[in-house]
Parts: structure tokens; C-alpha cells; sequence
């Protein structure tokens, strides 16, 4: 189902037709087996130039799929954790953002466990260890915001251990939420007549691997294999302030190997991935165009209820705006500037700093494929 260039590229004929009219779950571990059902509501973004694709050629297919799929995307979400939760048991959590998360895919990055009990991974009187335990109750508060696939590659999703992990998939399946991030697991999501696959990635042995890319790059081909469109999702990089631009090489911090964000994300597209949506850094980072596809290197925290250092860029954060045509690629797009209020709550930004923020980073670290936003917001190449 992908065009012929990505079939080159790849240096694979793909020759495999799976047609799934639900979201479910392709080869992870744990038992989220049921079947959801896409988004209906589809989201109007403004119109950016169209990056033109070679010739299409679909398996079983003599033409690309009709329609396109809008996509809304965020950085990292710690609704609280235990004792310290947000006003009215998280009800009006993300009241304040709501209607700019709608979409056809609606992707958060989940930081933390949706659990009670169990052990945490830090020891009695530790003081630079965190763990995240929100109420498994909170799971509805995901659904009821909009999103439909939760990203649980990141440092925070084994933070109590098989068990947190466990109730976690337990309470996103009864809010028939799909999840990505676990090895060898991909998300599928049928948008009318387009398969959507989504993949996550991190540098920790609970997590798909983001650091050995021979390995993610097999993983994106199987899934742009089955899918039309596939959306790359990394927790990735250094943490703060210092780390707010993209450079060559492998970033470390506090001693862990964080991964080559610009060496993974550029061999996931050459794989087949659409479009590479990175957290992780807590702060905004640059944006790129690389063989036509986007990449967004880290959208920062979208929400973080007394968990998280706030202020200045930390505060700072964006929901990610894309539409894609049935061969994946780019319709247009647009960042929708958001911030962190009381403790940590998701706001729209009247400031509109992510505008500049991401516009001057992509210059510095990209040059020429750096992504051009507009005052409105408007991705353009």
C-alpha cells in the first residue's frame, strides 16, 4: 500500500494486502486485543503548499486511497500522581484545549502509569528519582479530550513495574484506547478508506528500541507494509533548557544513552514513516522537512500536574496539526500554540510563543529543510 519510490527506496517489493475497518493491536505483548473504532470527526487546518510525490503504485490497488487523515498531536501528559491530583478528580483536565485535540488520529505521549500499588522504581529517600502512579480512573479523561492512541515509549511507563504496566493497557482498553510503544507493537487505525499504523519508540528495554535502528527500521517497514499512512512517534533527546536544539550525533543525559534523534528519525522516513513526532526534551525543539516528510523533534509538555519544573520554555509546549493524503504525504499543517497554567494544566497560549519558538529553532538547526511557520501557524516548506 505504499507508492513505488518508497518500494525502492526501501529496496523491498512490498506484496501484502491486510484490510482492517477497526483499530487493533499487531504484534504486542499484552493482551489490548479490542477492536476500536476511528474517530469520525475529521478537523479543518489551514492549507499549506502540497509536497509533491512520485507516481503511486498500491498493492491490489490502481489508485491511492480517497481522502486524508488529520492527525493532532502532543508532547508528554502526566495528569497528576498520587497524592498530588488536579481539581474535581481530573474532570476538567484538559477543558482548556479540547477542541483543538479533535481529529481522525489523536496521539498524546503518556508519561507515567495509570495504576494503584505496586512498587515503585524508586528507592525509599531517593531525591533526583521520579515516578508517576496517576488513578486508572484517569484513563477517561484521555477519551473524553479526544485521543485515540497513547504513546507508552518513554522513561516513565515502567515506573511501577509490570504491575503499573499491566493496569495501565487495562484501564486505556476499557476506554477502548489504543496503545503504541511496546516492542514489536504497532497501532492500527482505519480512517474510511486509509489504514493508519502508528509506531512508537524510546531508548529503554520495556520500549520498541530508538537506538537500534536497523531494528526500527524493520519495524517501519512491516508496518508500511500494512498501512497507508505510518506515523513515527519517539521519546527521544537530552531534558531542559539547554537542550532545546537539535544536533548530529547521540545525546546522553544523566548517564543514559537518549539516541541519535536526526540519525533515527531520518531512517524511519527512508523506511516509510509519513511523519516523526518526537517528546521527551520537555522543551519545544525545531521542525524539518526530509524527503518530503516532517519531522518535529519534540513538542515539548503538553500538560504535567505538579510534576514537572515549570517555566520559560518549560512552560511552553504546542498540539501538533496534519493532515495527510492516502499515500501519506503532506496536505498541510499547523502548530497550535499551548502552555502549562495552575500546577500544570493544558492552556491555549495567547502569546502564541510556540510560533517563534519553533520557527527560529528550525532555521538555526536545518537551514535549508528547515519547516517555515507562519504568523497564523502554518507549516510551509
Amino acid at each position: 500500500m505504499r507508492p513505488l519510490a518508497l518500494a525502492l527506496r526501501a529496496g523491498a517489493v512490498v506484496v501484502a494486502v491486510v484490510v482492517v475497518f477497526s483499530l487493533l493491536i499487531d504484534g504486542a505483548p499484552a493482551p489490548v486485543d479490542e477492536e476500536v473504532q476511528a474517530a469520525p470527526e475529521a478537523v479543518a487546518v489551514k492549507k499549506a503548499p502540497v509536497v509533491k510525490k512520485a507516481p503511486v503504485v498500491k498493492k491490489g490497488k490502481s489508485a491511492v486511497p480517497a481522502g486524508v487523515v488529520t492527525i493532532a498531536a502532543v508532547g508528554d501528559i502526566v495528569m497528576g500522581s498520587t497524592p498530588n491530583l488536579p481539581p474535581d478528580g481530573g474532570r476538567s483536565f484538559f477543558d482548556g484545549v479540547k477542541t483543538d485535540l479533535a481529529g481522525d488520529v489523536v496521539l498524546g505521549n503518556l508519561e507515567g502509569t495509570l495504576s494503584v500499588g505496586g512498587g515503585s522504581k524508586c528507592g525509599a529517600g531517593s531525591s533526583n528519582c521520579y515516578a508517576f502512579q496517576t488513578p486508572p480512573s484517569y484513563g477517561a479523561w484521555l477519551k473524553q479530550a479526544g485521543f485515540t492512541v497513547m504513546n507508552l515509549a518513554n522513561n516513565h511507563a515502567y515506573d511501577y513495574g509490570p504491575s503499573g504496566q499491566t493496569q495501565t493497557l487495562a484501564a486505556l482498553k476499557k476506554q477502548r484506547l489504543a496503545t503504541t510503544g511496546r516492542p514489536g507493537e504497532i497501532a492500527y487505525q482505519q480512517v474510511g478508506q486509509i489504514k493508519v499504523a502508528i509506531v512508537g519508540f524510546a531508548p529503554y528495554s520495556w520500549a520498541q528500541s530508538l537506538t537500534d535502528i536497523p531494528a526500527a527500521r524493520s519495524l517501519v517497514k512491516k508496518a508500511a507494509a500494512n498501512a497507508d499512512v505510518v506515523i513515527v512517534t519517539m521519546h527521544a533527546g537530552a531534558e531542559g533548557t539547554d537542550h532545546t536544539h537539535v544536533r548530529p550525533g547521540t545525546e546522553t543525559y544523566l548517564g543514559e544513552n537518549r539516541g541519535n534523534v536526526v540519525a533515527f528519525s531520518h531512517a524511519v522516513v527512508e523506511s516509510g514513516a509519513d511523519v516523526v513526532i518526537g517528546s521527551g526534551p520537555h522543551v519545544l525543539r525545531g521542525m524539518e522537512w526530509y524527503e518530503g516528510r516532517l519531522i518535529a523533534y519534540s513538542l515539548g509538555n503538553f500538560a504535567g500536574y505538579k510534576v514537572f519544573a515549570l517555566g520559560g520554555p518549560l512552560s511552553l509546549s504546542g498540539i501538533l496539526r496534519v493532515t495527510l493524503r492516502g499515500d501519506g504525504a503532506f496536505d498541510s499543517g499547523t502548530l497550535v500554540p499551548t502552555r502549562l497554567i495552575g500546577g500544570g494544566l493544558p492552556a491555549l497560549d495567547p502569546a502564541e510563543s510556540a510560533h517563534g519558538i519553533v520557527r527560529t529553532l528550525s532555521k538555526q538547526d536545518f537551514g535549508a529543510r528547515a519547516v517555515k511557520v507562519s504568523r497564523s501557524g502554518a507549516l510551509l516548506r
